[in-house]
Order: structure tokens, then C-alpha cells, then sequence
């Protein structure tokens, strides 16, 4: 590969893209962006995180948004820096709309990098207008990285003409470029320098890693049997990571054996049509997916998919609920697109191996609810500000809630969440008598009737002030209260 200094000049124009004499903008930082609404984290100085072993900030969220785009994909990525990465904007017949739309919601007014994974006209369908609209109507577009394969398609010289005519910096980015996205480590893993299978666009789709505390996402873009047999051999169980987007919208030349198992997923997520022309995901790979009992999400029956992590484990959102066994997932009817349903947390992540699934439906009791449907359910006491050092001192940081009502309440699946998002279940079988009390500490302990513990290595209620947020395990906010 040639040295980095040897192609680093700015793009400047169609001409160097389109003929291939296309380099590289040496990064320098990118512009603070604003997140989906969480305060962003204070992170050192803005300087990116260089390592996975030190603890992530205090109440510091990574999101992974994997919007429902049918036959096509769109991944928003919010650091806790407050950063946002768009990879990807959906199909050329949709011309951005669905992703605009949802980006609009969230409150994105920036994005930081968009990342372009390949040409291919259901991967840059919406460029044109999310540079367009951001460039004229928000705060802008900070760079546009790109694996530099051009495409003979109206949909990329519409994407061109839009970076031309908004003077966006657009980048050449390969395997080992950096590419500083505050708040995280990120590693970029392909395209190799030369490029596989003689250019195909597939097979050279940019590969991402992405790292927060002891969690990690790759996201591979639509690379094929090749690409992923050059990850495997050049990287090895590098390759590792909590969640995994399958390639190619899950076809059978994608998420292949090797890649699985160097990768070791805990879930994978699937972006395609509920009624895919092509049988995405394909039986094949769902197969391999079934052969290592790997729990995964489909962005056609499960709608836009959300993933949470504080750096220990993630969170798993999801607009609908439905089967997350490979083999079931037809089994359940289609999100339409431009739904905006809420997304409802579905299951808890562990970095060190696991998926707990929440349960699909509210637990078959009544308990704890008046005439008119209301839970009474209160907070009797906020202790944010434990003695000493509040995070040598966890068990006396604590909340507790209070049963006003004359009815037992059954707290099963239920969780608690502070504004940060970080979020605790409690356990099954957790009933609050009528008039009763119980104390969720911070800390670890075992759990009785009186009290629980999150379990949390760090502190999670801010001195200063947060908000506690109470779900039932429909995912109903049941209170909700400022301190």
C-alpha cells in the first residue's frame, strides 16, 4: 500500500473522482455536531478516544440508529461527543425522503461524516438531498468519505453535482485511513489498497469498526465472500464485535460462515424489504445465523432499530415486536416505512455474551393501576449525591419508589432510565406490596424485597440534576420526574 502522504490531496472536483486520480484531505478534526436531543458528554477536551480500555465518561451513550429504508440501508450513528455519522441514505426511487424525514424528527441540524459505503444507487439515493438540505436550511455537512469507485448512474452524477455545487469536502477513505469521529475509536478495515475483484463496488465497500468501552459495531457495507474472506485473513478475531450489520441486506454471498466466526456476534441487524425482490435475507444466511443461535433484527419487521450502548452493554430499541429467531422472522407483518411509532426497548445487550429478551407483551396482570388506568407508582426519595466520592459510594446513591395505591403492583420488566438513557430492568418476579417501598442502589448486592441493586460500576444519577423515567414492560412511561 502506498504511503499515506503519496495520495493525500483534496478532491476537487468530478473529473479526479470519476477517473480514478482521486486522494485524500489529511483530517484535521471535525466540527462539534448536535446529537438527538442527550446532552453530549464531556469528553476530555474533544480529543478522540484511543483506547477501549479506560471507562467511558460518566453517563456517556453510544446510538446506533438502523432506519427502516425497505430495500436499502441507512445507519445514524450519535457519539457521545454529541457527533453524528450518517452511513449510507437509502434507496435512489425514495431521493432521501424516509431518511430526511427521520433525521428531521431526531433533531439532527449537522452531520459530521457522511459515509458513502459504496456507489451503488440504494446506498447514495438520498446524497444529493441530505447535502442539498443541509448545506441550505441546517449547519451543514463536515465531510463526505468516500471508497473513490465510481458509478455510471444518474443517482451518483446527481450526488457529484451536489458536492460541487456546496463546496463539501469529500475524502478517499481505504483501509488504515484514520478517521477521527469524537467520542469513539474507529477503525476503518476496507476497502484495501488495491482494491478487490477488480473494483466491484460491492467488494469494496468501506468497513467500519466502531468501539465504546467494552462494546464494538461493524458495519461492512455490502461486501461480498471476498471482502469478507480479506477481513478474516488480514484481521482475524480483530473482527469481533457486540453487533454486526449484516452485509449486502443479508443475501447469501454476504455474512458468510468465517465472518460470523471471527466476529462472534451477539445480534445482527438486517436492512431490506419485508417483500425483497431478491429474498433478502436470503435462507442461507439466516441458516448460518440459526447454525450459532444468534439473535437478529430486521429492519422490514421490526421497523427502525435502535441500539443504546453505555460502554458495558446496549440496549436494544425497536418500533415493533417480533420474532428474533433467524428462522421466525417472516413470521411477523411489515413496519410500513414512514411509520413513526416510538421505538420501545426490546432486549439488553451484554458485551461478554448474551441477549435478554423483554417480554413481547405487557405481563397478564392489572396490578397496580386505579380505575382510570393510571399506575400509582411514586418516587418517596433522590438520593443522587452519595457521601465521599459517589462512585466509591454506590449503594448510597439510590432511588426510592413508593405503592401509593391499595393494589400490589408487579414491577417484572419493568426499568428505570435516567436521561442519559442509561437504563436498569428489574428482575421477574418483583411485586411492590400495597403502601410499600423499595430502593434501587447504584451498586451491587442481592436483591430482596426492599431493595434492588443496578449493578452499575460507576454512578448514574447526575448531582446536578437528571431525570428519572419509569417504563412498564409494554415500554409505557409510567412516571417520569425532574429532580
Amino acid at each position: 500500500m502506498p504511503a499515506k502522504s503519496e495520495r493525500a490531496t483534496r478532491m476537487t472536483g468530478r473529473r479526479g473522482l470519476v477517473a480514478g486520480v482521486v486522494a485524500l484531505v489529511i483530517l484535521a478534526g471535525c466540527a462539534g455536531g448536535i446529537g438527538s436531543g442527550a446532552p453530549a458528554a464531556d469528553n476530555s477536551g474533544g480529543e478522540t478516544v484511543a483506547s477501549t480500555t479506560s471507562a467511558p465518561p460518566l453517563n456517556a451513550m453510544l446510538e446506533f440508529h438502523f432506519i427502516n429504508v425497505g430495500q436499502s440501508v441507512s445507519t445514524l450513528v450519535v457519539t457521545p461527543a454529541g457527533e453524528t455519522v450518517l452511513v449510507d441514505t437509502g434507496h435512489f426511487r425514495d431521493d432521501g425522503e424516509h431518511v430526511l424525514a427521520y433525521l428531521q424528527r431526531h433533531g439532527i441540524e449537522r452531520i459530521d461524516h457522511l459515509i458513502v459505503s459504496h456507489a451503488d444507487a440504494d446506498h447514495i439515493g438520498g446524497n444529493a438531498a441530505i447535502i442539498e438540505y443541509y448545506e441550505t436550511e441546517a449547519d451543514g455537512i463536515g465531510e463526505v468519505n468516500d471508497p473513490g469507485i465510481a458509478a455510471s448512474t444518474q443517482t451518483y452524477e446527481s450526488y457529484l453535482d451536489a458536492l460541487e455545487e456546496y463546496d463539501v469536502d469529500l475524502v478517499e477513505t481505504r483501509e488504515g485511513d484514520p478517521l477521527q469521529i469524537e467520542g469513539v475509536e474507529t477503525q476503518v478495515m476496507g476497502p484495501p489498497n488495491p482494491y478487490l475483484e477488480s473494483s466491484a463496488r460491492n467488494e469494496n465497500s468501506i468497513v467500519l469498526k466502531l468501539t465504546f468501552g467494552k462494546t464494538s459495531f461493524l458495519l461492512t457495507g455490502d461486501a461480498e465472500d471476498d471482502q469478507e474472506v480479506y477481513l478474516v485473513d488480514e484481521y482475524g478475531s480483530q473482527l469481533q464485535a457486540t453487533v454486526l450489520k449484516a452485509g449486502h441486506h443479508g443475501s447469501a454471498s454476504s455474512t458468510t460462515g468465517p465472518l460470523l466466526d471471527a466476529t462472534r456476534p451477539q445480534a445482527v441487524v438486517v436492512s431490506s424489504a419485508y417483500d425483497s425482490q431478491y429474498g433478502h435475507p436470503n435462507e442461507e444466511t439466516l441458516a448460518r445465523l440459526s447454525e450459532r443461535s444468534i439473535t437478529t433484527y430486521w429492519t422490514a419487521t421490526h421497523g427502525n432499530v435502535v441500539l443504546v450502548s453505555n460502554g458495558e452493554g446496549v440496549t436494544v430499541r425497536s418500533q415493533a415486536a417480533a420474532p428474533t429467531t433467524p428462522g421466525a422472522l417472516r413470521d411477523a407483518s411489515a413496519v410500513p416505512l414512514d411509520s413513526t411509532t416510538p421505538v420501545v426497548d426490546r432486549a439488553l445487550i451484554s458485551a461478554t455474551g448474551g441477549v435478554i429478551q423483554r417480554p413481547m407483551s405487557p405481563t397478564a396482570t392489572d396490578g397496580g393501576t386505579t380505575s382510570d388506568g393510571q399506575v400509582q407508582l411514586a418516587i418517596a426519595n433522590i438520593n443522587a449525591d452519595a457521601s465521599g466520592d459517589d462512585n466509591d459510594n454506590l449503594n448510597d446513591e439510590n432511588v426510592v419508589f413508593e405503592n401509593t395505591d391499595d393494589t400490589a403492583i408487579d414491577l417484572s420488566g419493568w426499568t428505570v432510565s435516567d436521561e442519559a438513557r442509561a437504563t436498569y430492568t428489574v428482575p421477574e418476579g418483583t411485586t411492590l406490596a400495597p403502601g410499600a417501598q423499595v430502593t434501587l442502589h447504584t451498586g451491587s448486592g442481592d436483591d430482596t424485597t426492599t431493595d434492588l441493586y443496578w449493578g452499575s460500576g460507576r454512578a448514574v444519577w447526575n448531582n446536578g440534576g437528571d431525570t428519572i423515567t419509569v417504563r412498564d414492560d409494554d415500554g409505557t412511561v409510567v412516571l417520569e420526574e425532574d429532580y
